[in-house]
């Protein structure tokens, strides 16, 4: 193996979890009066922490997303997770090969770590994560494109950037990968390899990963 920490982001790469998180948001903000289409959605807020669809919003429109808003859109969404959500396929072969292997790996994700154990728990892929494995851009104030949430999964993890993989969908992924100065593969099973500009490797099977590692 030629990494000593594999970093995961988490939403449309362990869970399959965007397009049921893209389409409650579109419908929520078009509730709202902000008219936004699923395309939208993934083009503008994949891989993006709270906080930023706030601040989009605000600079479109001039407009504030209602105090509540982050409270309502999980709740609806941790529900239709309950529902519908299912591992990325092929993930659990892929953690099960780096934990025979002794390979050490990681989630650092742009969502909370409520949102991170509901999805884990719905999918039966919280067996492979423990709480020192979970890192969430609540730890470091800002999400994706900064370098911040990488940089601190790597320091609590005690290995050097430099010797991290991260493993992203999302052209906000790779850019705070590339940022944090580790290398990236990207993820192409829902986003086209041209946005993921700044990746080493793509790959659209999740089957592919270990291969690519070695």
């Amino acid at each position: 193996m030629r990494y000593e920490l594999v970093i995961f982001d988490n939403d449309g790469v362990l869970v399959d979890s965007e397009p049921i998180s893209n389409r409650h948001l579109a419908a929520y903000l078009t509730e709202l009066g902000h008219p936004t289409s699923y395309e939208d959605s993934v083009q503008d807020y994949l891989g993006s922490a709270m906080h930023r669809i706030h601040e989009l919003v605000l600079e479109r429109t001039g407009q504030r997303l209602p105090d509540d808003f982050d409270d309502v859109f999980h709740a609806r969404v941790f529900a239709a997770f309950e529902r519908e959500l299912q591992p990325v396929a092929g993930v659990a072969g892929v953690l099960e090969k780096l934990a025979a292997d002794g390979v050490p790996y990681c989630v650092a994700s742009s969502g909370s770590h409520a949102r991170i154990r509901v999805g884990h728990r719905a999918t039966g892929l919280d067996r492979w994560f423990e709480e020192d494995r979970i890192f969430s851009s609540q730890d470091v104030g800002r999400g994706k494109p900064a370098p911040d949430l990488f940089l601190y999964a790597a320091e609590r993890m005690g290995v050097a950037p430099g010797r991290c993989v991260v493993v992203e969908d999302s052209p906000l992924g790779v850019q705070a990968a590339v940022a944090a100065g580790m290398d990236v593969y990207g993820f192409t099973a829902m986003t086209p390899a041209e946005r993921l500009v700044g990746a080493q490797r793509l790959f659209t099977d999740m089957g592919e990963l270990v291969d690519l590692l070695i």
